[in-house]
């Protein structure tokens, strides 16, 4: 999938709106029957959109400086697998916004965290060559190609999970770039708020697919401490972005989705 040319395909498939970023539209998925939505989450026909999807969005209706919404530096000696998943993801969320802010360092910075942690979850040889691809692209600047290799790395991280029998993962990994992507994206909006902006952030099909997916987990990891905490937070983030389909959230809701996403960034991150 490229990352400029299909924002949201399993959303748009079930809703018809095929140009949804270019005409600054919503999709209405919270129309959809508990049924359909079921059925669709069970087909796997509703996609979580890619941390990148959910910028180049906010890119078809402003220009941000997605400087401003860089994050200090993360821990990478986590011990817990499940921890470190998501933190994955959230790293390669931080690669799109470096890419978005055409940031080679910042870029080159954000791939050896991804290396490490990938290295800790014992797939590091999958991406090893994703790694090095990332790091000779931001070399030469070559944005749009970094854009589909970041997306690329993410796959293949998903790819080498499966093969690992790490299935779980590959949601945590989803769960935390979409969650990373989302905090920066309303961390932006929130401080350079308009309307057409604002209604990007309607997205309550989404977070019920994660939290269902969250909740099929095996009980080991459902179990895990982290894990435990993620879906009061996500249930939270849910009734922020379920706001009316004609209607536009406020400044102040924004702001709250933003706090919302940050307090989940921030449990991720901790350490334990």
């Amino acid at each position: 999938m490229i990352v400029s040319g299909r924002i949201l395909m399993g959303l748009l498939a079930l809703t018809g709106l095929h140009a949804w970023a270019a005409e600054v539209s919503v999709p209405q998925i919270s129309q959809l029957s508990p049924q359909t939505l079921a059925q669709a989450v069970e087909d796997d026909t509703i996609s979580v959109p890619t941390p990148g999807e959910l910028l180049a969005a906010l890119n078809k209706v402003g220009k941000p400086n997605w400087q401003a919404q860089y994050r200090p530096p993360i821990p990478t000696a986590y011990t817990s697998r499940p921890q470190i998943a998501l933190n994955l993801g959230g790293l390669i969320a931080d690669g799109y916004i470096a890419v978005e802010a055409e940031d080679s360092q910042q870029v080159k910075n954000i791939g050896k965290d991804i290396m490490t942690l990938a290295k800790t979850l014992g797939i590091s040889e999958n991406i090893l060559r994703r790694g090095k691809s990332i790091e000779d692209f931001a070399e030469q600047n070559e944005w749009s190609t970094l854009k589909e290799e970041l997306e690329a790395t993410q796959n293949e991280v998903k790819l080498a999970m499966d093969e690992q029998h790490d299935e779980d993962l590959t949601t945590l990994v989803t769960l935390g770039g979409w969650i990373r992507g989302t905090e920066a994206v309303s961390g932006w909006i929130a401080n350079n708020y308009t309307e057409p902006e604002a209604k990007l952030l309607r997205q309550p099909a989404i977070v019920a697919l994660l939290r269902s997916r969250l909740a099929a987990l095996p009980a080991k990891t459902r179990e895990d401490d982290l894990v435990k905490g993620l879906d009061p937070r996500l249930k939270s983030l849910q009734d922020t972005v379920s706001f009316p389909a004609s209607g536009t959230p406020t400044q102040a809701d924004v702001k709250k989705l933003n706090g919302t996403a940050a307090d989940l960034i921030s449990s991720i991150t901790s350490k334990r």
